[in-house]
């Protein structure tokens, strides 16, 4: 053996236990917390800032390995969306390359891999080929070359800092070479600093298409996809449809649905309109939510499916998955489109098929077809149904219901008792989604013919508050509860406290919300105990506090 030899396979050795160390500590963390010493190793990720811009914000993604930096500037008012990954020098470029190389093959068809433990395979993979090289590495190019490696598998590749964003709710690629846009909580649409060459825009529409189970071709080249982690993508393949290249719009899923309480604390309702909302879900009363794109209606409609009965049997109907309920019986059903095998499943079909399972509460994605007719036929014959559309006004959900390619007939309209219109609006420069109008439907007006309704509760942007009108539902939930005028008050008045609880407990998880909604169906008198000393107890502290401020400006 050579001395250059016994070197190499000394330093290889050398290094492979080196690595093995923190392949170790990679595999016992969940790489969210920094387990190397950044004062010793140096930071994974730099940001030297980006001119003619301020930096209003910074927050992490993917600690420790990818932030996001909002930047603003005051000449244009143009904000940016900067994602801010692992700087690779050239050296460790090429490894990377020679790494996805090698990788490609042998990671799908690695036999002990397990994607629930993707990151231990993935981290011992890496240390194997670092050996095989003979490279000597420091541990900061460990992390970078794990970062890619693993954002490449098991991630959403140069999507992947977007992805894990809670703050994101829609991203959009609009061809090829041109910067994707994001719908930001906070910032609204904001142009981002990500973007794809053309080769690398159509790989990554045909993966997306691909890991969803769906097919997309320049033959064929849109398609919509459920990805893996349940959010919807609109796809486009080529310039066949899209001429300025392949494009794609993705609206992430919250696996952390929002909460009535969270609604009320966005102001998206008042915690009247909140407290109505749940006596009309207790009572049966069928709901239909309307508004335009991203104005929330699916959101809110799957929280107020939280105030249903635990015990009522419920089927969700989606053409992609996005409601989620914390319901022991809770059948969920998501449309299907066939692949050359079977026939396509609609959600017609679901619908029809939905209704010999029993339901008591039908909660349908969207109406904008023949299943309509189907869900009105359901609520004519006792069940209790929730359902979206796409209409900016009551009297538009009314047209587009009684005309193509919807055609329910008017005698059935009357069957719905509630229609939430929800809005994408300002308050002062602040983008807000608000509760527009809460409308009854009352029945056919018998001289005119016409669909007669009126406003329960109406929104004024004056004020950004809501004004309240008398209730044709509440009404009627007295008359059949047989409960007296002030029954009803009271009734009212413990569900804004329950709610108003909720809110101050900062109750934002669904599962925590759903049990104490679901403790108050059980035993009303002990919840309600709970919480006024809750309350009691609240004021009193703060009555302390008020005393203690007094005596100490007196003293």
């Amino acid at each position: 053996m050579s001395r250059n030899t016994a070197q190499s396979e000394s330093a290889v050795e050398s290094i492979r236990y080196r690595l093995s160390q923190i392949a170790a500590v990679l595999r016992g963390s969940a790489l969210d917390v920094d387990p190397y010493d950044p004062a010793r190793d140096g930071p994974l990720v730099q940001f030297a800032g980006l001119e003619d811009f301020e930096e209003v914000d910074r927050y992490w993604v993917n600690a420790p390995f990818a932030f996001v930096v909002i930047a603003h500037n005051a000449a244009e008012n143009a904000y940016r969306y900067l994602v801010v990954e692992p700087t690779l020098s050239e050296f460790e470029h090429d490894l990377l390359e020679q790494v996805f190389t090698d990788s490609r093959e042998s990671l799908i068809f690695r036999a002990e891999y397990d994607p629930k433990d993707a990151e231990a395979v993935i981290t011992e993979h890496l240390l194997e080929l670092l050996g095989q090289y003979g490279v000597e590495v420091d541990t900061t190019t460990i992390y970078r070359l794990f970062y890619y490696l693993y954002r490449s598998f098991e991630g959403f590749d140069k999507l992947d800092p977007l992805m894990k964003d809670p703050h994101i709710e829609d991203i959009s690629c609009d061809g090829y070479d041109l910067p994707l846009f994001v719908y930001h909580d906070t910032y609204t649409d904001i142009q981002t600093n990500r973007s794809f060459g053309e080769a690398e825009l159509d790989d990554f529409v045909v993966r997306l298409a691909q890991n969803s189970g769906q097919h997309i071709s320049i033959g064929d080249p849109i398609t919509n996809a459920t990805l893996a982690d349940g959010s919807r993508g609109e796809l486009a393949l080529g310039r066949e449809v899209t001429p300025r290249g392949s494009a794609f719009t993705i609206r992430k899923y919250a696996e952390e649905p929002f909460t009535p309480a969270t609604l009320i604390e966005y102001d998206t309702f008042s915690l009247d309109q909140m407290a109505y909302l749940w006596l009309a879900i207790e009572s049966n009363k069928s709901l239909i939510f309307a508004g335009g794109t991203a104005s929330g209606k699916t959101t809110s409609m799957n929280a107020v499916s939280m105030f249903v009965p635990p015990n009522a049997k419920v089927v969700t109907i989606e053409d992609t998955r996005e409601l989620t309920l914390h319901h022991d019986n809770w059948l969920s059903s998501v449309t299907r489109e066939s692949l050359g095998e079977g026939e396509d499943i609609s959600m017609y079909d679901l619908l029809r098929s939905s209704l010999r399972h029993r339901p008591e509460y039908i909660v349908v994605g969207e109406v904008r077809g023949r299943e309509a007719m189907t869900l009105f036929q359901a609520m004519n014959t006792g069940h209790t149904t929730f359902s979206t559309m796409h209409a900016d006004s009551v009297q538009t959900v009314i047209n587009r219901l009684e005309n193509e390619p919807i055609n329910v007939p008017r005698a059935m309209i009357q069957s719905l008792d509630v229609l939430s219109v929800q809005t994408l609006t300002y308050v002062g420069e602040q983008r807000v989604r608000r509760t527009n109008t809460i409308a009854e439907i009352e029945g056919i007006d018998q001289r005119t013919g016409d669909l007669d309704y009126s406003m329960a509760f109406e929104y004024d942007p004056e004020t950004d508050s809501f004004n309240q009108f008398d209730s044709v539902v509440l009404e009627e939930i007295r008359q059949d509860r047989g409960w007296s005028r002030s029954e009803l008050l009271r009734e009212f008045r413990d569900r804004k406290r329950v709610l108003q609880y909720l809110l101050e407990q900062d109750v934002r998880d669904y599962r925590r919300f759903t049990a104490v909604i679901n403790d108050y169906y059980a035993d009303r008198d002990t919840v309600m105990g709970r919480i006024e000393a809750q309350l009691e107890t609240s004021v009193g502290d703060t009555n302390l506090a008020e005393g203690h401020t007094t005596d100490s400006t007196q003293g």
